[in-house]
Parts: C-alpha cells; sequence; structure tokens
C-alpha cells in the first residue's frame, strides 16, 4: 500500500488516483493517523460483495439457530411440491 500525506496527495490528486487503480493509497494527517484510503472501482466493488457475502452468512448460521424450523417435508408439503 502506498502511504501519502494529504498534502502530498493535494498536490498530485491525478497521480495518486492513478497508483490507486493498482493498490490501494493511505492518505495521512499529522497527528490523526490515517484519514482515507482511496481505491479502485474494481477493489470497491469486490470489498463491498465480500462484507455483503459475510453478512449474508451470519443471517443464514442466526437462521440455522432459530427455533421452530420447518423440516424440508413440511416446506415441500407446504408449498405443495
Amino acid at each position: 500500500m502506498t502511504s501519502v500525506t494529504l498534502s502530498q496527495f493535494r498536490r498530485q490528486q491525478s497521480d495518486y488516483i492513478a497508483a490507486a487503480q493498482r493498490e490501494p493509497v493511505e492518505i495521512t494527517s499529522r497527528g490523526a493517523g490515517c484519514r482515507a484510503v482511496v481505491v479502485s472501482p474494481e477493489f470497491y466493488d469486490r470489498a463491498v460483495r465480500a462484507l455483503e457475502d459475510q453478512a449474508d452468512i451470519c443471517v443464514a448460521a442466526e437462521a440455522r439457530n432459530e427455533k421452530g424450523r420447518v423440516s424440508h417435508e413440511e416446506l415441500v408439503r407446504e408449498l405443495g411440491l
């Protein structure tokens, strides 16, 4: 990951946005540490999908642990399949 100060980023925005297409660019500020990270749209989309998938996995695990579960046979009968 490339790391630049906020003032460096301001001076060379287009260069760092181009660099973000290859790897994340961390923008830092004195005393505040990391302020932001610039990433490519593809990286962002993959990260969001991964987070959504993880949330779906957690919800599915919770649903499997719920009481009052319906068996497969009951569901087939109820749906008339």
